[in-house]
């Protein structure tokens, strides 16, 4: 911003300082917000930016007035990193649980603003596909990370593959089974090796992102989690952004352009049929996020 030579030499630093501020509140107030109309884009943090869903996106975006940049990054702990130190305005790549963990790991408090969807965890076998040859099988991998792997281990608990010690953990992991009374056992890997696993001849819980190295579909899947269960609540993927913008109109209007159908029908595409939309509000996301936050504090305790 350009700044005019005084007219008055006489005029206090604390006026011009005033005058500054003014002019900037003036820049703000002037449709100049990231996205809305302006030059400057809204940007977006996301994982697969390369997923034809972001385009499609996009485009809509535009067509609604609204400037994006999508901004990819390669791992999981980069988006709400950049979030929290203003380099994104919004991201959009984590259900509700993960949101939770980081929020009470790193002390921030970033929100989520939308809903978006929910994408099943599924149990996979080859040959007879029932929950009886998993059994028969006598072992099942797992994804090792920490949400994957407790969410895939309450996968087999509902399918009565195995059974916990206490059924109030939000994220089991292998100690909190039963050995003793459970019809398999549980073996961690990559979540990228559990397809290799499932191609070996193990029974295998896969995330969707990689059913198709393993040479499946949705369909196929043994035995998921019900996205309509309230147990399915933590794992809603969000828009997520700061307290301080959890009321942008942007990023509201961002989230209602996530469900225009054109859009829906991308991020069908792109998950192999498995997403399953969701509309809960802002409102419901926030409490589902504050009672998840609650119980990884007191599970740490």
């Amino acid at each position: 911003m350009s700044h005019r030579r005084p007219l008055i030499r006489t005029v206090t630093a604390g006026v011009v300082a005033l005058a500054s501020a003014l002019s900037l509140a003036a820049c703000m107030d002037d449709g100049t917000t990231p996205g809305d109309g302006g030059d400057t884009p809204i940007r977006i943090g996301a994982t697969e930016a390369d997923k034809s869903q972001w385009q499609v996106f996009k485009k809509k975006a535009e067509e609604a007035g609204v400037k994006v940049d999508i901004e990819s990054f390669t791992d999981y702990t980069q988006p709400n990193r950049a979030l929290g130190q203003g380099d994104i305005d919004t991201n959009q790549f984590q259900h509700i649980q993960f949101l939770a963990k980081y929020n009470v790991e790193s002390g921030d408090t970033l929100v989520p603003v939308g809903a978006t969807e929910i994408f099943p965890l599924g149990l996979y076998t080859k040959g007879d596909r029932s929950v009886s040859a998993v059994a028969a099988a006598g072992r099942v991998a797992i994804p090792n990370d920490q949400t994957n792997q407790g969410r895939a281990i309450n996968v087999l608990a509902s399918a009565g593959l195995v059974t916990l010690k206490s059924k109030d953990k939000l994220t089991p992991t292998p100690a909190d089974i039963d050995t003793g009374r459970s019809k398999v056992t549980v073996v961690p890997v990559d979540a990228a090796q559990t397809a290799t696993a499932f191609n070996d001849g193990t029974p295998a819980v896969i995330n969707n992102n990689f059913l198709s190295a393993a040479g499946v579909t949705a369909a196929d899947a043994v035995a998921k989690d019900d996205p309509k269960q309230e147990s399915a609540k933590p794992y809603i993927n969000v828009f997520v952004t700061t307290e301080a913008r959890k009321d942008d109109p942007t990023i509201a209007k961002l989230v209602e352009i996530w469900h225009d159908p054109e859009v829906q029908k991308a991020v069908s595409a792109d998950s192999q049929g498995t997403a399953v939309e969701v509309n809960t509000s802002p409102e419901e996301l926030r409490q589902i996020l504050r009672e998840t936050e609650d119980k990884f504090r007191a599970e740490s305790n």
